[in-house]
């Protein structure tokens, strides 16, 4: 097995970042295609694979015997609004070890790490590796899983090593063992035919953007912690997570309490969560004095291992029509929750990650959600399923402004790789 090339590692994050490769809907698709064609001119022999509406997957193969590995990750991005950016999103800049730019993390990080790992072995690892690098994989749609069901052998492996995570913490090597689903509720509540007047008709009109606010306040107790009748929820069995380092990673001010209740582990990785994730209203600059007649809300969902995404998204829905202030008329829009995942700690991936840091492994929880692997789970049910990456929780910013991996970080999940596909020759 050679060196990791870090020098490459760079050259081709670089490369990718500077691609802006968004498959959000109003943005170009020239960018996409051409990060795909990258891809493609990066993985050596590799082809395009169709996915319905959406920019291609890339596909290779390499090596051969008894024992076959996929390795995954994806080539698109989050939307970047250059507010809040020190730099330009799409001109990678490295300051104190880290790259930066939109992607540098999340993904595209991964798809670096497969490639040095690969290199590592010369594009011949000595068992049969697969490659698939997704195009569509931030906007939601999960067009991939069409893929899945038309071919579900293309995909088909006795270990997925899913690159689309990272460490707990810097420089600690981590395996993750569960992701939460993810389901959405567009809530809409009516009051009114008209806008009026707030002198004359306030008072007594019923405010719909206040009704709206008092409908969600229902969701959480006062202390924060969600207080939907029916879910089920869970205890984390395994490592927690410090309180103090995970108010540092998520930026809490000075005096602002956690919400929910239980320790951070149990509340990240084996509760629900929910969050409204925006709000149409008038806007602050230029409202006028009116009472609003209607307002509307996007509500997610997390759901834990253990719990039935249907059932949970059943009862967020019935509460908030039991909920409902003054009569207002409510309209559901409901986003099916993919569903959770629990996994085991695959012993072969601990032992490469042990190797390439030099200190033992923590398993630690997701409370994030990849849909594609929860249905990977259901297809492929013997294969064992490795979640790690170079997107480490203190730092990268994924889906953010400055958004960046730790160029080190990257070296060892290639390092890693490398050292799992040597470790599972026979």
């Amino acid at each position: 097995m050679d060196p990791i090339d870090a020098g490459r590692l760079r050259e081709d994050l670089e490369r990718l970042v500077r691609i802006p490769s968004i498959a959000f809907d109003g943005h170009p698709r020239a960018p996409l295609d051409d990060a795909a064609s990258l891809v493609k001119e990066l993985l050596p022999g590799s082809r395009y694979v169709d996915v319905p509406g959406e920019a291609p997957s890339v596909y290779a193969e390499y090596g051969s015997g008894e024992t076959t590995v996929l390795l995954y990750a994806h080539y698109d991005v989050q939307p970047a609004p250059t507010d809040g950016w020190d730099t330009d999103p799409f001109l990678p800049t490295v300051r104190d070890g880290r790259l930066y730019g939109r992607g540098a993390a999340d993904d595209k990080s991964g798809i670096v790490a497969h490639l040095g790992a690969l290199r590592a072995h010369d594009f011949d690892p000595p068992v049969r590796v697969k490659v698939l690098i997704e195009g569509s994989e931030e906007n939601g749609r999960q067009r991939i899983l069409e893929v899945v069901d038309r071919d579900p052998d293309l995909m088909r492996a006795d270990l997925l090593v899913i690159a689309d995570g990272g460490n707990w913490k810097l420089g600690e090597p981590t395996l993750c063992t569960t992701l939460r689903g993810h389901g959405k509720l567009t809530v809409t509540l009516r009051t009114l035919e008209n806008a009026l007047h707030s002198g004359m008709f306030g008072g007594a009109a019923p405010d719909a953007l206040l009704a709206l606010t008092r409908l969600l306040a229902t969701l959480h107790d006062d202390d924060g912690t969600v207080a939907v009748e029916g879910l089920h929820e869970g205890t984390w069995d395994g490592a927690d997570l410090p309180e103090a380092d995970f108010r540092r990673q998520a930026g809490v001010l000075d005096g602002v309490q956690l919400v929910g209740a239980g320790s951070v582990a149990d509340r990240l990785w084996a509760r629900h969560a929910i969050s409204v994730l925006g709000l149409d209203a008038p806007a602050v600059e230029g409202a006028g004095n009116i009472v609003i007649p209607g307002a509307r809300a996007k509500v997610a969902v997390r759901v834990p291992p253990g719990a039935d995404p249907v059932a949970s998204m059943e009862a967020v829905e019935r509460h908030l029509r039991e909920h409902t202030p003054w009569g207002a008329q409510l309209e559901i829009e409901v986003e099916a929750a993919s569903s959770p995942l629990a996994l085991s700690a695959d012993a072969s991936a601990a032992r490469a990650l042990e190797a390439a840091y030099g200190k033992p492994v923590a398993v630690m929880g997701s409370g994030g959600s990849i849909p594609l692997v929860a249905r990977l789970a259901e297809v492929y049910p013997d294969a064992e399923i490795v979640l790690w990456g170079a997107q480490d929780s203190d730092a990268a910013q994924i889906h953010a402004a400055n958004e960046s991996v730790d160029l080190e970080e990257l070296e060892k999940i290639a390092l890693t790789e490398a050292l799992l596909l040597t470790q599972l020759a026979p």
